[in-house]
C-alpha cells in the first residue's frame, strides 16, 4: 500500500507538535537533517523498507512510536 511513509512521517509530526506549528517547524526541520525530507513524500509515494525503518528511528529518536 502506498503512503505509508507519508503517513508515518505526519503522526510523527503530529504527535510531536500538538498543534504548535514552531514545534512542526523544528519536527520537520529535524527530519531533514536526518536526510528525509518530508515534503518528497506524498500519498502515492511506493512505500521502501529501508526508508520506513529510517522513519521509525528518528520517531523512536523523538520518543515517539508508529
Amino acid at each position: 500500500m502506498a503512503g505509508n511513509i507519508k503517513r508515518m512521517i505526519d503522526a510523527i509530526i503530529e504527535k510531536r507538535s500538538r498543534g504548535n506549528q514552531t514545534i512542526r517547524l523544528t519536527t520537520k526541520t529535524k527530519f531533514i537533517l536526518k536526510g528525509l525530507d518530508p515534503d518528497r513524500f506524498n500519498a502515492t509515494s511506493p512505500d521502501d523498507p529501508a526508508v520506513m525503518e529510517k522513519v521509525r528511528a528518528i520517531g523512536a529518536e523523538l520518543g515517539i512510536s508508529v
